[in-house]
């Protein structure tokens, strides 16, 4: 095990650094063994900048986040009161020996922010908080408190019981109270109101009984059932079409009333009030794909007429500072807002003001300034998620913290990494742990102490390769010290397009009646710094293919895959039905034996393989099933086989084990074996079959996807940083990839950062030249070397530093 480094970083060091590392300057962790690791145990310094490195699946997120933070949160859990336990998450102990010298830690990671719907950059933040002061104490005309600009607060009034005491006696009076809220009350604070087509929810040719209902969960064999035959407002065995206007109104539009069937008190609610409490107070990308499905064609959303989209009360928006209203300041760009909040002069709220402008610069800084406060949460990529996280914890006070980040440069122009490293630094000079999970170079080279994990992936990899300085990983003869000063040459010679895709006044977004012509038959890389306008012109304008040509797109995003601990690649790729339908024909029986969802499962643990136990208060346990000993399936169906293996055998095998499998002999089944090889291609050969969806990776995620719609039928396939996740070693797999489906007669277009990708390309789109509205141009299209040699934007001004390094 190396010696911790006491060297100062190349970045700067820690005022702490001139010491050697004792037993309190260390986390400790012996034996861990959580999903691929392979009982190791290594000592990290404390408040340094730590980067774990290693190929995707070699035990990164194992051990930094399934491990070191998920005991910490699960020991300061326990510190709470028992009450307190019972209403926070259930978190089980690691897989791990032990653990020592764990401080508090704060996760930024790269899930999209929350499925609220309310949920703003600017609510997210706390910035909307602060506004919603100064509005309330410098704004003209005066309308209230901060709640009076708060669009999740509603304007009530009425009248209400007060307790007091009146001569010498506890009376109780009746008194009128209002509230003043912020809240548009045409659409309830949403900015949007919605209209939903009726023949969406119902076929009124037929009655309830018949299964009029089209509406995703609502079956008349349940509660939905019961209620409706038992309310009394209209016939359920008579066309929905015969019905009076009351039975239709009381069926779509009757507001929750209680009622009472078989003396049991239920409420009933009508259709579209339930649709809209059910389904549109919720961010409609959070929800279920059949609900989704559903939405999008039953629903039509339109900004609201009333407050123009900006959630606020009309009160709300005539009270001004300096001319400009909350909502005016909302949809500004982000680094426009700091323009404006100096000009406030108010001793009284100096400090106040000091926090806020603070609080906006750091957006700046952390290169999300083109955002506006008003954007959406659930809207925001991976990457600009993450970074908006980061705000919270830049100015706070908290020290000696465990800071853990997740390739905190997904999304980011090499340009805005260098203000990423600044700002990790920043924290870690602080005085807190800074724990970094990195494929990029330029952040592995800022770290004072680099853990390189591997030295393959899956069961090949969980083994802690090499530790120590970030110089001797470069000679260390490991994977990544092999790769880590890799540079890519640009092209000698570009493929010749086979046509083009005309874009004219393209203006989605932050995009400025963009023209630009993007080739076909040919690599296309898109690039530019974030918040330029990339994937605006990508997803708003290419998605829709060659207006006529009848040209297939196949466009893979950044979006999550949603799916239960039930979920595997076998059931997400559409593997596991080829072959079910092979053992079921095989051994003469149903194929539905054959999935632990359905008829094959155990009875005991349902076809999950453990048991969990919940332990009231305590996290819950989960434990192996004592029947089929976690293998998930009834022992008679574990009986019949195919090549001689059984159904749990095979979703036991590794991707690459399968495709050798499924290739010849009796085991034969060439639809599976075509579904493996994408995923080998994608260089997922690794994992698992029957591996849950919810232990990936997110690189491994996008990659699973990116297998699964390489079989779909397209002419031009959009694909949006495929290089999130990549280890150094697996880019050059990753263009070779690229290179084939190019070479079969695809045209690829690529979003990507990654400048070997750039270097790879046959033709770029850079935009620009810089972000929000100082962006939405196209500032360069060209060659890669054509852009070497101009170096006339940030974009050719970094590529040319690569391939020249």
């Amino acid at each position: 095990m190396s010696t911790v480094p006491t060297r100062p970083s190349a970045a700067g060091s820690p005022p702490h650094s001139a010491h050697v590392a004792d037993a309190h300057d260390l986390i400790r962790v012996q034996g861990a063994r959580e999903n691929n690791l392979q009982n190791i145990s290594i000592e990290i310094p404390k408040r340094r900048l730590t980067v774990f490195t290693g190929v995707s699946g070699s035990g990164k997120s194992s051990l930094v986040f399934s491990t070191i933070a998920a005991e910490s949160q699960r020991m300061i859990n326990e510190t709470y009161s028992s009450f307190l336990q019972g209403f926070m998450p259930n978190l089980a102990r690691p897989d791990v020996d032990h653990m020592e010298g764990l401080t508090t830690a704060i996760i930024v990671d790269q899930e999209r922010m929350g499925a609220n719907s309310r949920s703003t950059v600017g609510t997210a933040t706390d910035v909307n908080a602060m506004l919603r002061i100064v509005f309330s104490r410098l704004g003209q005309p005066y309308v209230g408190s901060p709640q009076a600009f708060s669009f999740n607060v509603a304007s009530i009034s009425g009248t209400g019981a007060v307790t007091m005491e009146k001569g010498g006696k506890t009376v109780k009076e009746r008194r009128s109270f209002s509230i003043t809220g912020g809240m548009c009350p045409r659409c309830e604070g949403m900015g949007t109101v919605n209209d939903i087509d009726l023949t969406a929810l119902y076929d009124d040719t037929k009655s309830l009984d018949e299964g009029a209902l089209t509406i995703p969960g609502y079956s008349m064999e349940g509660w939905y059932g019961r209620i409706f035959r038992g309310c009394g407002f209209f016939d359920t065995d008579k066309p929905i079409r015969t019905y009076t206007t009351t039975e239709l109104h009381d069926l779509l539009h009757r507001e929750p009333t209680k009622i009472k069937i078989d003396g049991i008190n239920l409420t009933y609610t009508g259709l579209i009030p339930s649709i809209q409490k059910s389904y549109l107070s919720k961010d409609v990308d959070a929800l279920q794909p059949h609900v989704r499905a559903f939405v999008g064609r039953a629903v039509t959303f339109t900004p609201c007429p009333e407050c123009e989209g900006t959630r606020l009360s009309a009160e709300a928006r005539a009270s001004k500072v300096h001319g400009t209203s909350i909502a005016d300041v909302c949809a500004m760009q982000i680094s426009d807002v700091v323009t404006w909040v100096r000009t406030l002069e108010e001793p009284s709220m100096a400090p106040l003001l000091a926090a806020l402008r603070h609080t906006l610069e750091s957006f700046v800084e952390i290169g999300l300034g083109y955002l506006s406060l008003d954007r959406p949460a659930g809207t925001l990529s991976g990457g600009e998620a993450q970074r908006t996280k980061m705000i919270r914890h830049l100015g706070s006070s908290l020290t000696d913290v465990t800071y853990v980040f997740d390739e905190p440069t997904i999304g980011l122009h090499p340009h805005d990494i260098q203000r990423m490293n600044t700002l990790l630094l920043a924290l870690r000079d602080k005085g807190n742990t800074v724990l970094v999970v990195e494929h990029k170079p330029e952040m592995i080279t800022i770290a004072d102490h680099a853990v390189d994990l591997g030295p393959g992936a899956g069961t090949a990899g969980g083994t802690v390769c090499f530790e120590g300085t970030v110089e001797d990983l470069r000679a260390s003869g490991t994977l990544t010290g092999r790769h880590l000063d890799d540079r890519a040459a640009v092209k000698d010679s570009v493929r010749t397009p086979t046509g083009a895709l005309e874009i004219r006044g393209a203006t989605a977004n932050n995009l400025r009646g963009v023209d630009v012509d993007v080739p076909l038959g040919v690599l296309v890389v898109v690039t530019g710094v974030a918040g330029s306008g990339k994937s605006s012109l990508v997803h708003g304008s290419l998605s829709r293919g060659p207006e006529g040509s009848g040209e297939d797109v196949v466009s893979i995003d950044q979006g999550a895959i949603r799916g239960s601990r039930r979920s595997n690649p076998a059931t997400y790729t559409g593997l596991l039905e080829p072959v079910r339908k092979a053992f079921a024909k095989a051994n003469g029986v149903k194929p539905a034996l054959f999935s632990a969802n359905s008829e094959g499962a155990c009875p005991v643990c349902n076809g999950n393989g453990v048991i969990y136990t919940d332990l009231g208060v305590m996290a819950s346990v989960a434990s192996p099933c004592e029947v089929c000993e976690g293998k998930r399936f009834q022992a008679s169906v574990l009986e019949y086989r195919l090549g001689g293996k059984d159904i749990s055998e095979v979703l036991g095998m590794s991707v690459t084990e399968a495709e050798e499998f499924f290739a010849a002999g009796d085991a034969r089944v060439p639809a599976a074996h075509t579904i493996l090889r994408r995923l080998v291609d994608v260089g997922l050969g690794y994992l698992r079959l029957g591996q849950p969806l919810t232990t990936l990776s997110g690189g491994e995620r996008q990659r699973i996807k990116l297998a699964t719609h390489m079989g779909e039928k397209g002419s031009i396939y959009l694909l949006d940083e495929p290089t999130t996740g990549l280890h150094l070693a697996d880019v050059e797999n990753l263009l070779g990839l690229l290179d084939r489906l190019v070479d079969s007669g695809k045209s690829v277009i690529v979003v990507e950062h990654h400048q070997a990708v750039m270097a790879h390309a046959d033709w770029i789109i850079d935009l620009g030249p810089g972000a929000g509205h100082d962006g939405g141009q196209v500032v360069f299209e060209g060659t890669p070397a054509d852009l070497v040699a101009a170096r006339s934007t940030l974009t050719g001004e970094h590529l040319a530093e690569y391939v020249s390094g």
